[in-house]
């Protein structure tokens, strides 16, 4: 509750006022339409510096003008200049990549643009005496806008009437309210944390202060990509050093050592190097998490940056609030019960009715004591009291004061911050409490107060227990479901509560909340060191500052978890914006939908293990499919450093190699891609790669080098080795495919089989005309049989091999931690 400055209202007032011709509660008139009209002409309006999502040109030319389709191009030119135009198939692969990715971009955008103008922030603005409801991006310079609690701050204004406490964390890194008032500068990027202002809007669009650190934050470099997408930029980079040199050596070896002409060299150089990109594996990731940003969007979910869908795959502890996550966020007084005989119910009723229109109810709690007070008005009308002085409540200190002429000082908020010590001593007061927090209520304590308050300081006067307020809000229907799936998929839920420690553990053990019986008063923890404690050691945390929340968090992420947190009041920005993942409520404030990673446009928190399921839907299927990328770099990079230092040809062409990445890579990953998978993601994603793909790896290296072996031997020519090393790597990659979609199911069978008949088709069939395979005789069929024979035991050997070694490290690290 926020003092209230202007025009006074009632106990039952009505928030904003209905337009009197004159701008409302506030006497200016704004702007006339032809002056906001000549402003936009000039380009005065506040559009932001970016877009909220890629323009069409952006997503085409991300799409196309790439890295690895420049060295594609390249390739391609060689082969062009040697004649070997058939070799140049995989073009085809690279521009159907291409496609896929610029249509699923455009449809995510066109999702995602949609519910972000229903998402955007709406403010009210005084224009031609009228005031009404405008998005950020169409207010212009000298506005006038009302500012009110929990609205973030979009464009630099200066304050014109009224007062309000500031929180400029979001851009200065200061977490202390500052006082605004007239003449006082409001900065964009930052939030209103109580009261209520009107202000002149000075710089708007890029000429505003958060627009200028946008631009100066892009000229020094992006904000920190997620732990995949850097671990994919980790493995393009080290193809991309290791092709120029690996290429020209392998071409001197093949012309200049083996005698091969320059075409035939060029062809085999050339096989080498697509082996060795990963074309698809970035577009797939980038399609992937567009994909599940579109879906996401669908529900309701509006995504503020993308890598927060991997953190959300990731997530292991899930940090909460009661108001709004667990309960309902309408909260209503479900009784008022009088501590003081003296004073009476009659004089407990006029003072509820006087406090409540001396201050501004900007929270959940102060608006139901208004609702209250408004049907406490209708029964029976009071005469106003005079207002001396005013204190509105803040997070800090947990209390709010109000100084009426001739009544004395009142001041209101949790019985034991207002009592003290003293609450021992006042045996109906405490039995009264104890009462309301066996039920899961909320009790707030109005009290006399004697002595001079001071705002952001302790109460040290004599506080005289008047009345209790007994605040009750409804048990969300889904809750007790929600919590239940995050307890069957291993996330530890935390409840960070500004409200009375035991109330809170009430209410989470109703929802079936594990460990909801160790709740701690967050008063109580110091230092640093006992709330790092204390964040592993406690489920429940009442009387938690805004400030603790945040520490907090950062505790549980410096003990090694992936924290979300969720949020929708102002006091839970810090938190929000230091999380992992942040997830505001739309029903929320402003400031808590602006600084949360994502955004639950329905309010409802049963939306989440959707949310989560996703995240880890499509991380895991990422890390599946990148396996299948992987595999064949593996086997194409070993085997070039080993051809590098034995006499044999190498034995592939480009044309064999695309055609094993369509059937045994590229269609099942994007396919498998899709499938459900709500599995906890464990260890790094690089490394959990790397041991899916690298069996498969060494099985291919080992079948070609066998075929290379037998064909040398036996004075086979290259057409032999070509076919015969095509068909083993086809076949292992049907056999790597096959591990990949265990255990089957009917989609997954379907998959397989299908890739499999193609692949069959294509070599036995299409190969000759379209593949360059030669026809072997039935000697030439016996041995390819027995090596491909030997394949699947090979993999299985090095999958254990890899199985085993990769437990032996798991069991160090435990050992060492």
């Amino acid at each position: 509750m926020a003092a209230k400055q202007g025009v006074k209202k009632g106990a039952a007032g009505q928030g904003m006022s209905e337009s009197n011709g004159k701008g409302g509660r506030y006497g200016t008139t704004g702007l006339s339409s032809a002056q906001v009209q000549e402003r936009m002409a000039k380009g005065l309006r506040n559009l932001p510096v970016e877009t909220p999502s890629k323009s069409v040109g952006q997503i085409v030319a991300g799409s196309i003008f790439t890295f690895f389709n420049f060295i594609f191009a390249v390739l391609a030119a060689c082969l062009i200049l040697v004649g070997h135009y058939k070799q140049m198939l995989f073009l085809v692969a690279v521009i159907v990549n291409a496609v896929i990715g610029i249509v699923q971009q455009l449809r995510s955008k066109r999702v995602v643009d949609r519910l972000s103008l229903v998402a955007q922030a709406q403010y009210p603005v005084i224009r031609d005496g009228q005031e009404f409801e405008c998005p950020s991006d169409g207010l212009v310079q000298d506005d006038m806008v009302i500012f009110q609690a929990g609205a973030q701050i979009p464009a630099d204004a200066v304050v014109i009437e009224g007062e309000a406490r500031a929180s400029e964390a979001l851009i200065t890194g200061e977490a202390d309210a500052v006082y605004k008032k007239p003449g006082s500068e409001l900065k964009s990027g930052s939030f209103i944390l109580s009261g209520h202002c009107l202000a002149r809007l000075t710089h708007v669009g890029a000429d505003s202060y958060a627009s200028r650190l946008t631009v100066e934050a892009r000229k020094k470099g992006f904000g920190k990509k997620s732990e995949m997408m850097n671990s994919l930029d980790k493995i393009l980079r080290v193809i991309a050093v290791a092709l120029v040199p690996m290429g020209l050596l392998l071409f001197w070896k093949q012309h200049w050592i083996l005698g091969f002409d320059i075409g035939g060299a060029t062809v085999a150089v050339i096989a080498a190097l697509v082996g060795m990109i990963p074309e698809g594996l970035y577009l797939l990731t980038s399609v992937a998490l567009a994909l599940s940003v579109m879906r996401l969007a669908k529900g309701n979910t509006v995504v503020h940056e993308m890598s927060c869908v991997e953190t959300l795959a990731r997530v292991d502890v899930l940090c909460v609030d009661k108001t709004g996550t667990i309960t309902e966020p309408r909260m209503q007084v479900s009784g008022v019960v009088c501590l003081n005989e003296e004073r009476g119910e009659a004089f407990i009723s006029r003072f509820l009715y006087a406090y409540c229109g001396a201050l501004e109810m900007d929270n959940e709690t102060a608006m139901a004591m208004e609702r209250y007070c408004r049907d406490l008005e209708e029964e029976k009308p009071f005469c106003p009291w005079r207002v001396l002085r005013a204190i509105p409540f803040q997070s800090k200190t947990k209390w709010s004061a109000v100084t009426f002429e001739e009544q004395g000082t009142f001041v209101m908020g949790a019985p034991e911050v207002l009592m003290g010590n003293a609450l021992d001593g006042e045996e109906e007061l405490s039995r009264r409490l104890k009462s309301c927090e066996e039920r899961g209520e909320r009790a707030i304590l109005a009290a006399e107060y004697r002595g001079s308050p001071e705002e952001g300081k302790t109460l040290t006067g004599q506080t005289v227990p008047l009345a209790l307020i007994v605040i009750a809000n409804n048990i969300r229907e889904n809750a007790e479901e929600t919590f239940r799936y995050f307890e069957s998929q291993g996330v530890t839920v935390k409840v960070i509560s500004g409200d009375n420690p035991m109330t809170v553990s009430r209410i989470a053990e109703q929802v079936g909340i594990s460990g909801a019986d160790r709740f701690v008063d967050a008063r109580s923890l110091k230092s640093e060191e006992e709330l790092s404690r204390a964040a592993e050691a406690y489920t429940v945390f009442g009387r938690v500052t805004p400030e603790q929340k945040r520490e907090l968090v950062k505790a549980l992420k410096a003990g090694g978890h992936t924290v979300a947190m969720t949020g929708d009041g102002v006091n839970d920005v810090l938190a929000l914006k230091d999380a992992d993942c942040g997830v505001a409520m739309a029903s929320g404030s402003d400031a808590a939908c602006q600084a949360a990673h994502l955004v639950l446009l329905d309010s409802d928190f049963s939306a989440m293990p959707r949310v989560v399921a996703e995240g880890r839907r499509v991380i895991n299927n990422i890390e599946r499919a990148a396996a299948l990328f992987l595999v064949k770099n593996i086997f194409s990079f070993v085997l070039t450093v080993i051809l590098l230092f034995i006499p044999f040809p190498y034995p592939l062409m480009p044309i064999q190699l695309t055609m094993i990445g369509m059937f045994a890579i590229g269609v099942p990953s994007f396919l498998l891609a899709l499938e459900p998978n709500e599995e906890l993601i464990r260890g790094r994603f690089i490394y959990n790669v790397a041991v899916k793909a690298l069996p498969g790896g060494l099985t291919n290296v080992a079948a070609v080098l066998v075929v290379s072996v037998v064909c040398t031997v036996m004075g086979w020519t290259t057409g032999v080795m070509n076919t015969m090393a095509g068909a083993a790597v086809g076949f292992v990659g049907i056999l790597v495919l096959a591990q990949v979609c265990m255990p089957f199911d009917r989609k997954r069978f379907a998959i397989w089989s299908s890739m499999a008949l193609l692949m069959g088709i294509n070599i036995i069939i299409l190969g000759p005309v379209l593949y360059s395979l030669v026809s072997l005789t039935l000697f030439q069929l016996m041995i390819l049989g027995i090596i491909l024979g030997a394949a699947w035991p090979f993999l299985v050997l090095m999958r254990r091999l890899v199985d085993a070694v990769n437990d032996r490290i798991h069991n160090i690290d435990a050992r060492r931690l």
